[in-house]
């Protein structure tokens, strides 16, 4: 498989829910951080958005690495306080799988 010549950066944010809040409260503090309008920050490609019942929001994220301070700041001025983050530097594996499997491995269509 070749090298990706480009800068992009795929990045997985979790965003933990505290189960001590009710999600109505969750939802105030995201509102009130301006949440929904400054994450993800514009240009910025959502791969996959999810929820993971009793874990929270899994947000896979890709952009040129020269962003990545910005979807940072995005984060910790619009999550923190509503949810505990986790993020990992990812990347997506489904091809060298297929490969591997001899092209047997269904691979998700949007």
């Amino acid at each position: 498989m070749a090298a990706n010549s480009d800068d992009r950066l795929m990045l997985t944010v979790v965003f933990k829910h505290d189960q001590a809040k009710p999600l109505a409260v969750i939802h105030e503090e995201l509102v009130a951080n301006g949440f929904f309008e400054r994450f993800p920050p514009e240009g910025v490609e959502v791969v996959g958005w999810t929820v993971a019942m009793g874990l929270g929001q899994v947000v896979t994220l890709r952009f040129p690495a020269s962003r990545l301070r910005e979807v940072n700041r995005a984060i910790e001025g619009s999550a923190w306080g509503a949810f505990r983050t986790e993020i990992y530097a990812t990347y997506d594996f489904r091809p060298i799988a297929a490969e591997r499997r001899g092209g047997k491995l269904t691979l998700a269509k949007d």
